[in-house]
């Protein structure tokens, strides 16, 4: 959360020392990056930013949320991006990689809530899954009942589970930058993974090797990397009808005509399950305000109070229209203080 101690060593920050004296003639435009699954809320966002105010449109790139923290922490100054967007926390190595380019103090602010669906096209039968499936499926390696691993050598799905189809695994996904990506390994694929006994006590004895069991995606062909575009795999998916694709909820309410969302541990992907956490592949979405950049570019702080306005975030508001999956009462109340008081992030 917020209001604590920023982790920091002490570094001698003389970049964090910068006047910003000629920012605002050099850019009068918020530029945001980031992840691929906040894009359409930041997007929009911005497009009613720019037509309610006197300030410009910001700048929405699609980098990812790995490839926008990399550029978000790079240095301050006009050159590099005031927000970045990320489908996941920032990560510790990644604060330290801030504070190493003189970036220290930075405003978290948690967007909503959003699931990751494993998508087939209209035209196909709905399949349901779970996390164990989803993992045999997908994993590099396999777990043996006698505490020993074996190259996955599933090639359809009922292989995985006599009860599924008999057609080739084959998943369309998002590349290691993605925060969709690390949230699917962490969520559903370590969910899988640790419904082995064996696998499960091993994270007390080696945390290395269980990550490196239930993290990695098989590289045969049967995960299909397709890039940070989402709209991609969704074509993809209409033009295969036999494949699977993963991405955000987001998408897979936008293109409801042509998509369906996979059933995970009985669970379908819906508005109500990922909103009150009974769909067990839900995260939460974030994004990152350089504190430094608001006021030197204009327009920064009015677009927060924006972002974090009922009308756009909460449980009427248009960005529930774009599949943003709001916060509680409560929980909206807590950032948006928190985003008015300008609060630095903690770790």
């Amino acid at each position: 959360m917020l209001n604590k101690a920023l982790v920091a060593g002490t570094l001698a920050l003389t970049a964090a020392a910068l006047t910003f004296a000629d920012v605002a003639i050099a850019r009068d435009q918020i530029r945001i990056v980031g992840s691929s699954t906040v894009f359409p809320f930041a997007a929009t966002v911005a497009e009613q930013f720019g037509k309610a105010t006197t300030f410009k449109t910001p700048v929405v790139e699609s980098t990812g949320s790995g490839g926008g923290l990399k550029l978000f922490c790079a240095g301050i100054g006009e050159r590099h991006p005031d927000i970045t967007n990320a489908s996941r926390r920032i990560k510790t190595s990644e604060v330290k990689r801030c504070a190493k380019n003189g970036i220290v103090d930075i405003t978290e602010v948690k967007v909503g809530y959003d699931g990751i669906v494993l998508a087939n096209a209209r035209t196909a039968p709905a399949i349901q899954l779970t996390l164990r499936d989803i993992f045999l499926a997908l994993a590099k390696d396999i777990p043996l009942a006698d505490g020993k691993t074996l190259v996955n050598a599933n090639k359809t799905w009922k292989d995985v589970n006599p009860a599924l189809p008999a057609t080739k695994i084959e998943v369309f996904g998002p590349p290691p930058t993605s925060g969709t990506r690390d949230a699917f390994v962490e969520l559903a694929m370590e969910g899988g993974c640790k419904s082995f006994p064996w696998i499960k006590a091993l994270k007390k004895q080696d945390k290395k090797a269980y990550k490196a069991l239930c993290h990695t995606i098989r590289e045969d062909g049967a995960f299909i990397e397709v890039g940070e575009n989402d709209n991609l795999i969704v074509q993809k998916l209409v033009a295969n009808p036999k494949a699977l694709g993963i991405f955000g909820f987001s998408f897979l309410d936008q293109n409801a005509d042509k998509v369906q969302g996979s059933t995970v541990g009985g669970k379908a992907p819906s508005f109500e399950n990922i909103a009150d956490g009974a769909y067990p592949i839900s995260r939460a979405l974030y994004f990152y305000v350089k504190q430094d950049h608001i006021g030197a570019v204009p327009g920064i702080a009015e677009f927060l109070s924006e972002f974090v306005s009922e009308s756009a975030w909460g449980p009427d508001g248009y960005l529930t229209d774009k599949g943003l999956i709001p916060m509680s009462d409560k929980e909206r109340k807590d950032w948006s203080t928190m985003v008015k008081a300008n609060k630095k992030l903690v770790m």
